[in-house]
C-alpha cells in the first residue's frame, strides 16, 4: 500500500487546534525543545497538544539509526546539551505536568548511549516536579547493561523499551537493532530494579502473523514485561514502509483480552495507540484496564501524558 492509500473510517479524526495546542507549541518553541510528536509524526499530535501535553525528545532530532518505520532523521548528530535537562524539567513545570514522558533517539556514537543524559533529565524532572511520575522510553542502548543500570538508578516510575514488531520482520523493519537484545533489556531492568515497572510496544500491520504477535507477547511476559501497547502502524511518508493491513478495532480488542489473560497487568491497544498513550493512567495501581481505543477519547485521548 501507498501512503496515499485511502484510510478505513476508524482511522480518521479530527485535527484539534486552538489557544491550547498554541500554546504547547510556543513552550516547547521558548524551551527549545524537540518532541516526538513532531519528529515522528504522530498522528495524535494535535490531540495532545491541545490538552497541553507531549513527549520529550532528547539528545536532539537526529538518530543514528534508519528504522525503515521512522520519520525521525536519520544523519549527522550533535553533541549533547548539558542545559537539555534543565529546560525538560522547566518546560514540564509550564505544561503543569502530573506525568512527564521522556524518550530520545538512538545515539550508538555514544559510549553509554546517551544513559547519563537520560538519567540528568529524570533528576532535573525530580528536582522541578517532585510529585511528577516519569516515564522514560529507551533505546536499547546496544545492550550495556551498566548504561541500563544508570538510567535505572535515577529512579523513573516505568521504565519502557518497545520491541516494535516480531522477531521475523525485524530485517526489513529495524535492521540495526536485534530482537533478542530488546527482550533483554526488559527482562535486566526488571532484575536490576524489580520496583520499577516495565513496558514495551509492538505496531501491528506490518505483516506480522497473529501466532508471531503471540509467540512475541509471550516472549515479553517471559521477560517480566507488566505494561503492553499495541497500535497500528501508519506509514509516515513515502520514505518509509507502507501499511501491509489495517487492523479493525476489534482486533485490538481481541488481542487486549488475550494480553490480559497472558498476565499483563495494564493494556493499551487500539488503532490510534501508540508507545506513550494514556502513559499517566497505564502507570496507576488503581489503573482498570479500560483503554482500548475509541473509549478514551473521553479526556486526554492523547499518545502521550496524563495531564490531571
Amino acid at each position: 500500500m501507498s501512503v496515499h492509500t485511502q484510510k478505513p473510517p476508524w482511522l480518521k479524526k479530527r485535527l484539534p487546534s486552538g489557544p491550547a495546542y498554541e500554546s504547547v507549541r510556543e513552550i516547547l518553541k521558548n524551551c527549545h525543545l524537540h518532541t516526538v510528536c513532531q519528529e515522528a509524526r504522530c498522528p495524535n499530535q494535535w490531540e495532545c497538544y491541545t490538552a497541553r501535553t507531549a513527549t520529550f525528545l532528547i539528545m536532539g532530532p537526529s538518530c543514528t539509526r534508519n528504522c525503515r518505520f521512522c520519520a525521525v532523521t536519520h544523519g549527522m548528530v550533535h553533541p549533547l546539551d548539558s542545559l537539555e535537562p534543565s529546560r525538560v524539567a522547566n518546560a514540564a513545570k509550564d505544561l503543569d505536568l502530573s506525568y512527564v514522558v521522556i524518550t530520545s533517539v538512538t545515539r550508538d556514537d555514544l559510549p553509554d548511549g546517551g544513559a547519563g543524559h537520560f538519567a540528568a533529565t529524570i533528576l532535573a524532572v525530580r528536582e522541578r516536579i517532585p510529585e511528577a511520575g516519569i516515564e522514560v522510553l529507551i533505546p536499547d542502548f546496544q545492550g550495556n547493561p551498566e548504561a541500563l543500570r544508570l538510567v535505572l538508578n535515577a529512579r523513573p516510575d516505568v521504565l519502557n523499551h518497545n520491541v516494535e514488531t516480531v522477531p521475523r520482520l525485524y530485517l526489513a523493519v529495524r535492521p540495526e537493532a536485534v530482537y533478542l537484545r530488546s527482550i533483554d533489556v526488559i527482562r535486566q531492568a526488571g532484575d536490576m530494579a524489580p520496583h520499577i515497572q516495565t513496558k514495551s510496544g509492538l505496531m501491528l500491520g506490518l505483516g506480522e502473523a497473529s501466532e508471531e504477535i503471540r509467540r512475541t507477547l509471550t516472549d515479553l511476559r517471559n521477560a517480566g514485561c507488566r505494561i503492553l501497547t499495541l497500535g497500528q502502524y501508519l506509514q509516515p511518508s513515502s520514505e518509509q514502509l507502507p501499511v501491509e493491513r489495517f487492523v479493525p478495532p476489534e482486533e485490538f480488542d481481541d488481542w487486549k483480552a488475550e494480553a490480559l489473560n497472558m498476565g499483563f497487568l495494564k493494556v493499551a491497544s487500539g488503532p490510534f495507540v501508540r508507545s506513550s498513550y494514556h502513559a499517566g493512567e497505564l502507570s496507576q495501581k488503581r489503573f482498570s484496564g479500560c483503554l482500548t481505543g475509541d473509549d478514551c477519547d473521553k479526556g486526554n485521548a492523547g499518545n502521550i501524558m496524563d495531564h490531571q
